[in-house]
This record gives structure tokens, sequence and C-alpha cells, in this order.
């Protein structure tokens, strides 16, 4: 299964990319935790133990499980003559401008890593004490320095493969990330779907993480072939949404022709549309009850008169758009935590409405939240559950932790 092939949320599910949580998260720290996203820290022994028995669940539903460190490597093993400006460009984007330190510290690299261990090392990030050996100090500024400051950040928050892109049909949305701590997370995708032999040549790109408005895979949502969903939240904005419509609904590689944009409270609790709404099957959906008060859904589709896009706000409830624009004769919003708002906003926070459907109406979804789930059961969803003591720190859920290369239709 070569290129990108995701028609839906709840397609039966045959490769998928993930990331296991590596030293990455070792550079998190009490000081650092708030500008790197994350509200506690992880211990990295058990939320890699908890990964691994994720990707398990998923190879024996039949997924194929491809890493993004494994594609990374083996992208650049394919092109050799990438390795430089890929250093270069990770070291820019991750704050080293002057030529002095981007040689030194690429020196660095080529000299103490190679293949995979190198790809890991730029996901782990380098601190002062590393490269002490190799760039004596005649600087006040050295001196006075924490060796263990970190001269260029971690990406921690990779094991959440679902945002850096996003895959639409055929192609994807290679992502602006909203938050610095995540921009170069999307380095990877690019240079993977440009140049592995898997993807390149067989992707079509319908927005660059070059561009200037945010947004991320999180809240992108394969309703079906014509129908796609994009939260305007605390991560994605309109003017993102209008550019990506754009591309999709008047490029001839794209099959959308409708894309509905729902706004969510832009707040962290919510974070990404996925955090709130996820698809169970064809015609079940996942939901964060406390959203539907404030919900507001707006219909783009191509436009007339010479315009661009028309754009119109619909009045009609969730449940009554999904059925028209999914062409189904009954939608079920299914509400994390029931009818307990204590239970729902605990659950949701523990990303009680991330499921990950695996196939229609079966799903992945994290052990603890039991209310959630045992409701689910009861509208008839095969729930598998993973544990996540360690991985939930993260805010993110199962399929936060997951991006589709590839499901049936």
């Amino acid at each position: 299964m070569k290129g990108i092939h995701v028609f839906s949320e709840v397609g039966k599910l045959k490769k998928v990319l993930l990331h296991r949580p590596g030293r990455e998260l070792l550079n998190i720290s009490p000081d650092t935790m708030d500008r790197l996203l994350f509200d506690d820290i992880p211990y990295l022994q058990i939320a890699g133990q908890e990964h691994d028995a994720f990707a398990e669940t998923l190879r024996k539903q039949g997924v194929e499980v491809v890493y993004l460190e494994d594609l990374m490597t083996e992208t650049l093993a394919q092109n050799p003559d990438l390795v430089i400006p890929f250093l270069h460009q990770w070291l820019q984007e991750g704050g080293i401008y002057t030529d002095i330190w981007k040689n030194n510290l690429t020196s660095y690299l080529l000299d103490h890593f190679g293949g995979k261990d190198l790809v890991l090392k730029t996901m782990e990030g380098i601190n002062l004490k590393e490269i002490s050996n190799i760039h004596p100090s005649h600087s006040l500024v050295d001196l006075v320095s924490d060796p263990q400051e970190l001269i260029v950040p971690p990406m921690p928050n990779l094991y959440f493969t679902r945002d850096p892109f996003a895959s639409i049909g055929n192609g994807v949305s290679i992502n602006h990330m909203r938050y610095p701590a995540r921009n170069r997370e999307t380095i990877y995708a690019e240079y993977i779907l440009h140049y592995h032999d898997d993807f390149k040549d067989q992707v079509h790109f319908y927005y660059d993480r070059n561009e200037f408005w945010n947004i991320e895979g999180g809240d992108i949502l394969n309703l079906s072939d014509k129908v796609l969903a994009i939260g305007i939240s605390e991560r994605t904005g309109a003017e993102a949404i209008e550019e990506l419509a754009i591309r999709l609904l008047h490029e001839e590689s794209s099959a959308i022709q409708t894309i509905l944009a729902l706004r969510i409270p832009a707040i962290r609790a919510f974070m990404h549309l996925d955090t709130v709404f996820t698809a169970l099957s064809r015609n079940q959906y996942a939901v964060h009850p406390e959203i539907m008060k404030t919900l507001q859904i707006y219909k783009i589709t191509k436009g007339t008169g010479g315009y661009a896009l028309d754009v119109k706000e619909l009045d009609d409830k969730l449940e009554d758009v999904l059925k028209e624009y999914t062409c189904q004769d009954h939608v079920e919003l299914i509400p994390c935590g029931g009818k307990d708002s204590v239970a729902a906003r605990r659950e949701q926070w523990s990303d009680g409405s991330n499921t990950l459907a695996v196939a229609p109406g079966k799903v992945i979804v994290y052990q603890r939240n039991d209310v959630t789930n045992a409701l689910l059961k009861e509208h008839g969803i095969e729930c598998i559950t993973i544990k996540d003591s360690e991985l939930s720190r993260g805010r993110g859920g199962p399929r936060c932790m997951s991006m589709p290369l590839y499901r049936e239709e």
C-alpha cells in the first residue's frame, strides 16, 4: 500500500503512522512543561510500554503499523544528499541561526549519530552539556549558562502523529502548527511525503507547512469521500480553513464537494475538534455534550458569481447536518460521560471523545474512560480498550496518536 488513501473516518483501517514516545520526553521538566504544551510529565518507560501495546492492538486488527522515525530514516537512506539540508533546516527552525553554530552542531550530530539514531536525536533535542567538548567556551554567556540548558528544544508532542499533517483522500494537508513547540514536527512529513519511495509523486498536496495561517490535523475529519469537517478551534483558524477549502473545492485531484466548519470554544481543554467529536460508525458519533450549547456550523462550497467560495451558517442541529451531508437516514450522537456533567468533563479531559475507528462500529479507546465506554457499548459499539496511565498525560487519545495512511472505502 503506497501513497495516501483515506476517504472516511471509519472505513477499515489498513495502514497507520505512529511514533513511539522516545527520549524527547526526558527533556520535559517542570519549568519547560508549559511552553512544550504539557500539563504533566509522562513516565517514559511506562509510556513506551503502553504505546507498544497500542501498536500491537492495531496489528491484531489487521493494521500495518509504520513509524515516523523509521520512514524518516528510510527517506534519508534513499536520498543521502538530503541529510545536510535536513539537519540545517532542523537546526535553523530550532533557533540556531549563525553559520558557526549550525556547522558545529551539524558536525556533532554526524560524528556521533547515524541512521535511525540520528533521526531520534533530532526528536530528542540537544543541551549545552553535550557539545561543550566540541565548542570550547570563551564566552560569559556559556560560563553562566546551565549545562542542562536546551540549545535545540525537543519535540515531545511527536507521538500525537495526527496533528502535523492530515490525510484527505489521496492527498494531504501538511500543517502550520499553532505553537512554536510543534512547528518543527512537520519537517518530517515534508521530507517523507516528498522523497520517500512509498509516497514520492503519489500524493497531492493541499496545504503547506510554510503557509501563514494555523491548522492542525486533530481538527480535520473525513466524514465521507465528498464531505470534510474542520474545527475552528484553539489550534485552527478560519483563515486556514478558507485557504484549504479553495484548493480542495477547486482542484481536480480532490473529490471534496462540501466542507463543514464547526466552531468550538477556543480553549485548551477542547484543543481540537477530535477532542470533542469523533466518528464511531457510518451514523454514530461520540460528542462532548458541552459543545452543543455554543456550536456553530458553517457550510463551505465552491463559489458562484465569480467568488472562490460560498459560505453559509447552518441553523440545523448537528445530527441533522450530519444526516444530510453523510446521506444517512438516522444519526446518533453519543455523549461523553452520558448525562453526568462531572463525568463528562472528567472523561473529556482524558479524551473520552477521542476514539479511533479501526472499522465501522469498532473503536480503540482509553481504558480509564469507563463511563463513556460503557455507554458506547450500550449503543452497539465494540470498544477495544488500551491502558493509558502515562500516554494520557500528554492530552491526546487514540485518534490523536495515529495518522491513517490507508483505509478501505
